[in-house]
């Protein structure tokens, strides 16, 4: 396949991540964390281009929260202020057990996506997300069992290899999320995006994070190599130095770069085709 048939005429898939599990609105006012306040932001999203939503729940005090409970009542508002919106709900957690993990896949309907985390990440000083294979294998099995379309975060090239692990026991295609930033994140730069990108099979579909300033040129970098983008206030508060962004303007942002490079922008019944997820609308 050369690279003009690649891109020739395929979506680019926008991934809004609104609000995150650590940070509140002491990092940024606007920081969504209500159902309602969640609610609104994903509707502002999807009329700028978002086809996905990667969502957190928080409890009333802002804190992160897990139970399957208040995950309803953030996918019951979204799916209620949105028109199709693809619903994608975290499983990630710093030291949070196996069963509170699978609470967020247990809404009624499931999300039709989840993360998965491909291994350990330090959080900080003293917090480490530790991912182990059990941890993956279990939550990678609830949601085989409940029609839900794995994204695989790797956080470092380390977590390509446990990707790899798991890549035959996935529908097709496999979705990869290549994560760069600080500490045990993969370093920040394009020449390792591309060698990354390089080691994928082509038969994968790969998304790309970066944090704080790194967002917008290697999502940028993703949309020329073919791939898809995250963008959104839980990576990145700022749309450039000095000025806050929202998540609504992060993701104009993102659809006008991706109409200039020649990438339309996908809507949600293009990123389920794509991505080959199960539409719970």
């Amino acid at each position: 396949m050369t690279y003009d048939e690649y891109l020739d005429g395929k979506p680019v898939v926008i991934t809004a991540a609104l609000t995150g599990g650590i940070q509140g609105k002491e990092a940024h006012p606007e920081l969504p964390e209500t159902p309602a306040e969640i609610a609104e932001a994903a509707a502002a999203v999807e009329d700028a281009g978002a086809a996905v939503v990667h969502l957190h729940a928080r409890r009333d005090n802002g804190e992160r929260a897990f139970s399957t409970e208040r995950f309803q009542e953030v996918t019951d508002a979204v799916r209620e202020a949105t028109d199709d919106i693809v619903i994608q709900h975290s499983t990630g957690g710093t030291a949070a057990p196996d069963a509170l993990r699978a609470e967020p896949l247990r809404t009624d309907p499931a999300p039709e996506m989840a993360s998965l985390d491909m291994g350990p990440m330090n959080r900080g000083r003293r917090l480490t997300s530790e991912n182990t294979r059990d941890t993956i294998d279990g939550l990678h099995a609830e949601m085989r069992d409940r029609g839900i379309k794995p994204e695989l975060e790797v956080f470092n090239n380390g977590h390509l290899n446990e990707a790899f692990r798991i890549l035959d026991d996935l529908e097709e295609p496999p979705y990869l999320n290549l994560i760069f930033g600080p500490g045990t994140l993969a370093p920040p730069s394009p020449a390792n995006l591309q060698r990354t990108v390089d080691q994928l099979p082509d038969r994968a579909e790969f998304n790309v994070i970066g944090f704080g300033p790194h967002q917008l040129p290697l999502t940028t970098q993703s949309m020329i190599l073919g791939g898809h983008v995250r963008v959104g206030l839980e990576d990145n508060s700022y749309l450039r130095k000095g000025e806050m962004a929202t998540n609504e303007a992060l993701v104009a942002r993102a659809a006008r770069i991706a109409e200039e490079l020649g990438r339309p922008v996908a809507s949600p019944a293009d990123a389920r085709d794509l991505l080959g997820v199960e539409s719970r609308r």
